[in-house]
């Protein structure tokens, strides 16, 4: 350790300064170029229509605000309030916007490897010796002193990894959006199933109602001699299995409550109240925009995240190849030493060293190029999850495209059925009142209209249902329910 001379000082720092300039100089050369591969987005090709021929209402146009918040083209107040809810508490988006913050650290992490670091040093020492039996020795040494280091970036390893950390902040935000569009379609699915059940079991109650009128007809009529004990059975018989589908149906109903209770982060039971008054099954509206293909790829949240990660992949194959190359580093140090506390601020032995470094990896065992191999890999890889979500996306909503209109031609079919099996069971009960004939007729006509009022309840649900889920492959809403400050991509500011 040598002590503090200023002109060996002045000497030292134009040489450190020549050292620094040429370090510069590199970093300057090698910022124009980092090493590993350069991200290229890929070239989805998607075709310009749907394979599903749109008819039923649906068209190719694109209308971005009602897409963002489709919701309220069902008109139903009670959903739209909802999905607020869910928006404000469910415990999946909480923990999304706890992976954002996460995100963003680790790449604030990333940069800092760009400025220097500096360590501050200080400690007080005591010594004691007794080798001379005549005197005691105590010793005391103080020192303090700065650490600084500094490594240029010269191949670009640092700038990669921040590269990727920006990508995985990226990702991190799709997947909350991802969430959100997730979230938004589950709420209004469940809250249609809600709708739904109650609608078939006001359905059966109307019928056990009529079917308990016939069966107390059957049994006038038997004590009135005019029929047998054989159709009061069969009447009992066909109430009693009408009731029984009643628990079914309410414990759909139950499901369906909590789990929007769960979905809004509150418990069960919650929304019960709010939901007990009946009302009819949010019908779709005229037309529905369905845009093209590249609309839908451009917009799913699923897709970008997976773009984003393959980006942040790829930075990360430069990281690991950045590690083949030297590093070159400035660093420097200065220091006091003193005999006593007092001494250490007045007179200290100063000391000090400057000067670059530069390390190079000569021989690993292959270690590097071997982990080179695993990032190269591991970019395949998400190369090919990428491929696989856009073609899940868009048979996603081609098998939607076609739920959606075929159910439609369903429930008209069904709403016909209906409306015959109600007439059939008005004339065979009219009949078999008058005596022009038997029981069977009526019990045939009044299972009938059961099973289409029952089937035509449940096919309204589900052709909503289906429009939600359209919505949902379509990846509509998060556009406008994404929770503040989190809306475009993290500028560093």
């Amino acid at each position: 350790m040598m002590k503090f001379n200023s002109r060996h000082f002045r000497a030292q720092m134009r040489s450190i300064t020549a050292s620094v300039a040429v370090l510069a100089l590199l970093a300057i050369l090698g910022g124009c170029a980092s090493v590993g591969p350069d991200y290229v987005r890929p070239d989805t090709k998607a075709s310009d229509q749907w394979h599903t021929p749109l008819t039923a209402g649906l068209s190719p146009g694109a209308d971005p605000g009602v897409l963002a918040s489709w919701w309220n083209t069902l008109g139903d107040a009670s959903l739209s309030r909802l999905v607020e809810r869910a928006v404000a508490g469910n415990p999946d988006l909480r923990k999304a916007r706890a992976r954002i913050r996460q995100a963003r650290a680790n790449r604030s992490a990333a940069m800092a490897d760009f400025l220097p670091s500096l360590d501050g040093s200080a400690s007080g020492t005591r010594a004691y010796s007794n080798a001379d039996t005549v005197t005691d020795k105590v010793n005391d040494l103080y020192s303090a002193g700065f650490d600084a280091s500094w490594e240029i970036d010269i191949f670009g390893g640092v700038r990669r990894s921040v590269e990727a950390a920006g990508a995985d902040l990226d990702a991190a935000r799709e997947d909350l959006r991802d969430v959100l569009v997730s979230l938004l379609g589950e709420v209004a699915v469940n809250y249609i199933d809600v709708r739904s059940y109650q609608a078939r079991i006001a359905a059966a109650e109307g019928n056990i109602a009529k079917q308990a009128e016939t069966y107390q007809l059957t049994l006038w009529r038997q004590e009135a001699g005019l029929g047998d004990e054989l159709a009061v059975q069969e009447a009992l018989s066909n109430l009693e299995s009408t009731r029984s589908q009643l628990p079914d149906l309410r414990s759909g109903l139950e499901a369906a409550q909590n789990r929007i209770a769960v979905l809004l982060g509150e418990q069960p039971g919650a929304v019960h109240r709010e939901l007990e008054t009946p009302v009819p099954i949010p019908t779709p509206p005229i037309d529905v925009a369905v845009g093209v293909p590249a609309d839908t790829l451009r917009r799913r949240p699923d897709v970008r995240r997976t773009e984003r990660e393959l980006a942040a992949q790829t930075a990360r194959v430069g990281v690991a190849t950045a590690e083949l190359y030297p590093k070159f580093t400035l660093m420097g140090s200065i220091g006091v030493e003193a005999l006593s506390l007092n001494r250490l601020v007045s007179t200290p032995t100063r000391s000090y060293s400057f000067g670059p470094s530069v390390s190079w990896p000569i021989f690993k065992g292959g270690a590097i190029r071997a982990n080179i191999e695993v990032q190269s890999a591991l970019q395949e890889q998400a190369l090919a999850e990428y491929e696989k979500t856009v073609l899940t996306a868009l048979e996603e909503v081609e098998n939607v495209l076609t739920a959606y209109v075929e159910e439609q031609k369903k429930m008209e079919s069904l709403r016909l059925a209906e409306e015959a099996a109600g007439k059939s069971a008005e004339i065979a009960l009219r009949k078999y009142e008058a005596g022009l004939s038997d029981f069977l007729a009526v019990l045939v006509a009044q299972r009938s209209l059961l099973s289409a009022q029952d089937q035509l309840a449940k096919s309204k649900g589900v052709v909503t249902s289906n429009l939600i889920k359209l919505y949902k492959a379509l990846g509509g809403g998060w556009e406008s329910m994404a929770p503040s400050g989190q809306g475009g991509r993290d500028t560093g500011k």
